[in-house]
C-alpha cells in the first residue's frame, strides 16, 4: 500500500492532463474544474497524505468549483457572444423581389444578399397574388421556403 501512495503523483498528473485535454474540446468547464482538483490532490500527495485522502481532497475540491465556480464562469464566457445574426436568422426581415409570381402556395424571390428562395405568402397576407418585379419581406422560414408578405407601398398625397 506504501507503493500506492508513493506513486499516487503519477496518476494526479495522467489525470491532469486527461481532463485538460477534454476540456479543450467540450468547453464547458466542467473537466477544468476536474483538472483543477486532481491538482489539489497531487498538491496534497506531495504532503504525505495518503491516497483515498488525496482522492477526496481532489472530489471535494471538484465538486466545490463545479458548483461554485463554473456557473459564473460560464456566464462571463457567454456574456460577450458575437451579436451579428445568422443563417437563417439573418434572412428574417431582409427584403427582396419576386422573380416568379408568390402566391399561398409557391413562387420564388431574390433576396437583397443575391440569394433565389422559393416562396410562398404567409398566411397573414390578404393579398392573392404577388407579382413579378414587387417588393417582399421574409417575416419566416420553412424547410427551404421563404415565408414573404408584400411591402407596402406608400402613396403620395
Amino acid at each position: 500500500m506504501d507503493v500506492l501512495t508513493q506513486y499516487a503523483w503519477i496518476v494526479w498528473l495522467v489525470l491532469i492532463l486527461v481532463f485538460a485535454t477534454i476540456e479543450i474540446f467540450t468547453l464547458e468547464m466542467t473537466f477544468l474544474m476536474l483538472a483543477i482538483g486532481s491538482v489539489a490532490g497531487l498538491l496534497s500527495g506531495l504532503f504525505g497524505i495518503p491516497w483515498y485522502a488525496q482522492f477526496i481532497i481532489a472530489a471535494v475540491v471538484a465538486v466545490a468549483l463545479i458548483l461554485l465556480l463554473r456557473p459564473p464562469l460560464l456566464r462571463t464566457l457567454r456574456r460577450g457572444g458575437d451579436p451579428a445574426r445568422s443563417n437563417i436568422d439573418a434572412l428574417i426581415g431582409a427584403g427582396g423581389q419576386v422573380v416568379r409570381t408568390v402566391s399561398g402556395v409557391g413562387g420564388q424571390v431574390k433576396l437583397q444578399n443575391g440569394d433565389v428562395w422559393t416562396a410562398r405568402l404567409s398566411p397573414i397576407t390578404e393579398q392573392a397574388d404577388v407579382a413579378v418585379g414587387e417588393k417582399v419581406l421574409v417575416t419566416g422560414i420553412d424547410g427551404a421556403t421563404a415565408v414573404v408578405v408584400p411591402v407596402e407601398r406608400s402613396t403620395p398625397q
